[in-house]
Order: C-alpha cells, then structure tokens, then sequence
C-alpha cells in the first residue's frame, strides 16, 4: 500500500524537528509492508488548518495518490478540535485513504475499528457541539436574569444633526462620513433609517 507521511512542529517547539517523526514513521511503514510515495512536512502552529502543507496532503489525497496517511499522533496532525479533527479524517476516508496515527491505534481506520472509530468521534464531536450551545445559551440566559442586554448595543445618533445635514442638500454618504469626522459612528444605513423614519411619520 502507499502512505504519504503527514509531519509537524510548532514554531514555538524549539530544538526540535520532524526528523525523529519521519524516521519512526519510516520504520513502521517498512515494517508493514508500505511504500512511501509523499512527505508533507510542516512547521506551524496546529491550531489552524491553513498549512500549505497540510492542504497539499488533502489535495494529494482527493486525488487518490496515495491510499493512507501516517502520521505520528493526532495532536501532531492537528489541534483543531475534535470537530474539526474529525472531519479530516472523514474527508480522507471518504477519498478512499486510510487514517494512521502511530502511537494510537485506537486512532486507525484501518482494520476492522476502523469504521467503529469513525462512528465513535463523530458521536463525540456532536457531544462537543452540545455542549458548547449549552454552555453558550446558559450564559445568555444568566446574563439576561441579571439585567444585561443582550446584542449589539444600539447606536447612538445625533438624529437632529442628520435631519440638519440632510436639508442642507448632503446626500447619505457624505452625511454619514460628516458624523463619523464628528465622533459618531455610524453606517450609511443608520443615516437612511432616520431619513426614513422621518419621512414615514
């Protein structure tokens, strides 16, 4: 079977390198009976997934030029996130390349967990998603019981100096922009819902 290798190191691991990754990994693909057709090597945070050489990797793999990726553990592939881990691992299989990680197992989808496992993260990331609308619309209604708006707040607008402006002949645009040079923040669209308002009375 062909494997690429997917390997990292953060910018912030000093002293370190892919090297001692890429030759265990080596050893374990030889062991196996794989040829190695790729390396993709990155040297970045895996916190976010713009990596070009992480995206090269799922690019390579939609176009099937390897069958599995290796890769030494999950949190060297990334740390995203469950979710998101996930959902690489998915966009892999679903291309027809097998997940490895080396120093777990549990985290293969080749044999025959492979699928359970699939079944088991995807489980856990929706727990995950759960989770955090819970926790997010806990928060809200504890912030609400206290008396807190919730929301944008609301803009505050000089709405005498619009209409002042507005019959001196500026247009929206430069209204907006006289309020802004003035201290006010404000949007072409605030401007229009007070002429609006005006009008509709």
């Amino acid at each position: 079977m062909k494997v690429a290798i997917y390997a990292r190191v953060s910018t912030k691991d000093k002293g370190q390198d892919t090297e001692n990754q890429i030759r265990e990994l080596r050893h374990f693909a030889d062991s196996s009976g794989w040829t190695i057709s790729n390396k993709y090597i990155d040297r970045a945070s895996g916190k976010s997934g713009d990596r070009d050489q992480l995206q090269a990797m799922l690019t390579d793999a939609s176009k099937r030029k390897f069958k599995g990726v290796l890769v030494w553990a999950l949190d060297r592939f990334t740390r995203e996130g469950i979710e998101q881990t996930f959902a690489y691992v998915r966009q892999l299989t679903d291309h027809g390349v097998d997940f490895i990680s080396y120093t777990e197992a549990h985290f293969r989808t080749t044999g025959p967990a492979g699928t359970l496992m699939l079944a088991v993260a995807a489980w856990i990331a929706e727990q995950e998603r759960k989770r955090i609308s819970d926790r997010t619309k806990a928060g809200m209604e504890t912030a609400r019981l206290k008396g807190k708006v919730l929301g944008r707040p609301a803009v505050k607008i000089n709405k005498a100096r619009v209409l002042e402006l507005h019959e001196a002949g500026n247009g929206v645009a430069k209204i907006a922009m006289a309020l802004c040079a003035e201290g006010q923040k404000v949007s072409r669209e605030t401007v229009r819902r007070v002429l609006r308002r005006r009008t509709e009375r």
